[in-house]
């Protein structure tokens, strides 16, 4: 089952645990259930503080395995055979029961470890989704730390029938005592405040007690984290907020044109960036977005940034790098759909419509990249590209177009997602020459339409062009002094991760230039 190579790095690892861990499984004759008391056996051969026994009395999914301590039954469990992306999960699952610390706050682990009631999390994960570990590690570690937590990992590809019988049609999909949860990356804090009453109070009140800061950067991807590091780097009063460390790079696969390294993961690189970060003194602020920004009434005061959680930061200088998300369709049906059927992530998904008939919207690099991907996977992909020519790189279109179950249609207005109440069941496009409507049967709909910034909450506050991008000059202010904006957000053309690391850079030592230009105020200085 794990090469020699994962033997030993595996083995490495459990020489970390302080308590004795004991897997527990429950299985059947299945082939997956063979695997499963492999893997488990294996496992259990690395480590002394490591045992294993089989319970097939259990009433629980077959084959599964808890993971707990000799004489309880208090842990998480893994439904299915967690390889794939879902082996750190699992690494990170033995090595925390075993007594090794998790990498969070301590205000939080105490947060969890509090949390009132009887709370039981079931997630549908796919072996080949990168979304799915962050929201698989932060429940397993939830159960690990409250007793009245519990969590099962369900590998969607082995339990076909349930993501047929819950209409699941996106990973990862989170559910709580039975009803729907949440579908997508969802962090520990994220989850851990949705179930706590009382968090965002809580968080609020921390957030209006903290001073004002001299740079405060808002977003926390790329261009957030470079602009936080050069700030710092300043030895100047540096706040950095976001909804999760890494932003839009998250959900990138491979990256291969970040100069000087010549592959990575996006998941890679996102923890690559939060680890230079915390090399400085920057106050990191996860799982918190913007509301409104409230200038300053002078040049030189402080601007007031108002959180979804209610609370108002206070700095001389805002650095706002929220990045981009993926643009939707627009179209009736879209919303009504998302999830079940309409999907933005084809690395993610993909595998839910296995031997099933799908659609990629959108001819650019994105959108070929995804039906080369999905057409090893799926029965048949329909391109439709609403120009008259695909953007994409001319390799790419050649490969797309030499696959035989890869269709591509120019000219092609998507029109209207169709549905029967609980899933989609094809979409409606018009040919923009001749006029003529189409309808074709789908399962599933992927769109890659490109990037919509991010700004909605600056309405009024800074000039936006008719995109939503932030106008900026050529050193990253925007129209109001004292205020700068940096990546994806902005106009800077060509959306690329190093573009925006370098604009962050840039837009930090702009702030920096305003401030020790600018004299404090009076009222601000007292």
């Amino acid at each position: 089952m794990l090469d020699t190579t994962m033997k030993n790095q595996l083995k490495a690892y459990l020489e970390k645990l302080t308590k004795p861990v004991e897997l527990i499984a429950t299985l059947d004759n299945s082939d997956k259930s063979s695997e499963v008391h492999e893997l488990l056996t294996e496992i259990a051969e690395l480590s002394e503080r490591v045992s294993f026994r089989i319970d097939n009395t259990l009433a629980v999914r077959k084959p599964s395995f808890l993971i707990t301590h000799p004489g309880s039954n208090h842990g998480p469990r893994f439904a299915g055979s967690p390889l794939g992306h879902e082996f750190t999960s699992l690494v990170l699952a033995l090595l925390q029961m075993g007594g090794h610390p998790a990498k969070a706050s301590v205000e939080l682990l105490e947060q969890i470890q509090g949390i009132e009631g009887d709370f039981h999390f079931e997630t549908y994960y796919s072996l080949s989704c990168h979304n799915c570990p962050d929201v698989v590690q932060a429940l397993n570690l939830m159960s690990i730390l409250n007793p009245k937590i519990t969590h099962t990992a369900i590998d969607g590809g082995v339990f076909q029938n349930e993501i047929q019988e819950r209409n699941i049609m996106g990973v990862p999909a989170v559910f709580l005592n039975g009803e729907d949860f949440g579908q997508g990356r969802m962090t520990l804090e994220e989850i851990a405040n949705k179930i706590d009453t009382g968090a965002e109070k809580r968080k609020a009140e921390a957030l209006n007690a903290r001073a004002p800061y001299e740079v405060f950067i808002v977003g926390s991807g790329p261009a957030g984290a470079a602009a936080a590091i050069y700030a710092a780097r300043k030895d100047i009063r540096t706040g950095l907020m976001g909804e999760r460390f890494g932003g839009q790079v998250l959900d990138t696969v491979d990256i291969e044109n970040y100069i000087s390294v010549a592959k990575t993961e996006g998941q890679l690189l996102a923890s690559a960036l939060k680890v230079h970060v915390d090399e400085y003194n920057v106050d990191v602020i996860d799982s918190e977005s913007a509301r409104t920004l409230i200038p300053a009434s002078e040049e030189g005061g402080l601007h007031q940034l108002v959180t979804a959680s209610g609370a108002v930061i206070k700095a001389r200088s805002i650095i706002i790098a929220t990045g981009a998300k993926w643009r939707n369709l627009n179209v009736p049906g879209e919303e009504q759909y998302r999830t079940k059927g309409v999907t933005y992530c084809p690395h993610c998904d993909g595998p839910l419509f296995k031997g099933k008939r799908v659609a990629v919207i959108g001819g650019g690099n994105s959108g070929i990249e995804a039906a080369i991907d999905l057409a090893g996977v799926v029965e048949h992909v329909t391109v439709l590209e609403f120009a008259s020519e695909m953007k994409a790189d001319k390799v790419l279109q050649d490969k797309a177009r030499s696959l035989k179950n890869v269709d591509i249609i120019l000219n092609a207005q998507t029109q209207e997602v169709k549905g029967d109440g609980s899933k989609v069941t094809g979409l409606q496009y018009q040919d923009r020459v001749s006029g003529n409507q189409h309808n074709i049967a789908l399962s599933g709909i992927f769109v890659q339409i490109g990037l919509l910034p991010n700004t909605q909450w600056l309405e009024g506050v800074v000039e936006r062009n008719r995109m939503g991008e932030i106008v900026i000059d050529t050193k990253g202010e925007t129209s109001v002094k004292g205020i700068f904006a940096a990546g994806d957000c902005t106009t800077v053309p060509y959306k690329q991760i190093i573009i925006a690391t370098g604009e962050g850079a840039k837009a930090s030592l702009s702030a920096f230039d305003y401030l020790i230009r600018t004299p404090v105020p009076v009222t601000d200085a007292a």
